[in-house]
């Protein structure tokens, strides 16, 4: 999908940094929200940072990361892949493929991962094993979907999960559970 989300009105900047190669926005946009869940940017800058740079090393990128309540999930979901209610995560890529003849000091738009807090801490118990681990398990997944990858069918959702599961390991550590099984 190469919809973007609509950007609200109001956001709140949260951290605006990455590595050598990222740049990476993260935004806490759960004050509209009737409860907000912690989100430590920092912690999930430097996990993006890390993935970026395992995934894509020596590619200049720019990637967002919001973190949002279910009403606006529940919305963009509805809008942008006909679901009902929210979901824990949802991806949207700019630019698919880096163009040949942009320069190196133009960074390729990977897109936005948006994540949805409350969904995160509902699933956790029974997928990933704790809020924290969701958390780095869905960003990890959303920055896969940026780089094209997918889940449709079985050797894809394979291909993606073991992906998912060597950087976790590799940035995160291992989950409370077993979120693949």
């Amino acid at each position: 999908m190469n919809d973007h989300p609509p950007s609200p009105q109001t956001r709140r900047r949260d951290t605006d940094v990455g590595s050598p190669s990222a740049s990476i926005h993260v935004e806490d946009e759960q004050h509209a929200s009737a409860v907000a869940f912690r989100v430590d940017a920092a912690r999930w800058t430097s996990l993006t940072a890390a993935v970026l740079d395992s995934c894509l090393p020596g590619t200049r990128v720019e990637v967002s990361i919001l973190f949002v309540g279910e009403t606006r999930m529940a919305e963009l979901n509805r809008q942008h892949l006909g679901g009902d209610g929210p979901t824990d995560v949802l991806a949207f890529p700019i630019d698919d493929e880096p163009d040949p003849l942009m320069t190196t000091d133009v960074p390729r738009l990977l897109g936005d991962v948006v994540v949805c807090p409350a969904v995160a801490a509902r699933n956790a118990p029974e997928h990933a094993g704790d809020y924290d681990d969701e958390i780095a398990l869905l960003l990890v997944h959303g920055l896969l979907h940026l780089q094209g990858m997918d889940h449709g069918d079985e050797p894809e959702r394979a291909r993606m999960q073991d992906r998912e599961r060597d950087l976790l390991l590799t940035h995160h550590g291992a989950p409370a559970r077993n979120p693949w099984s």
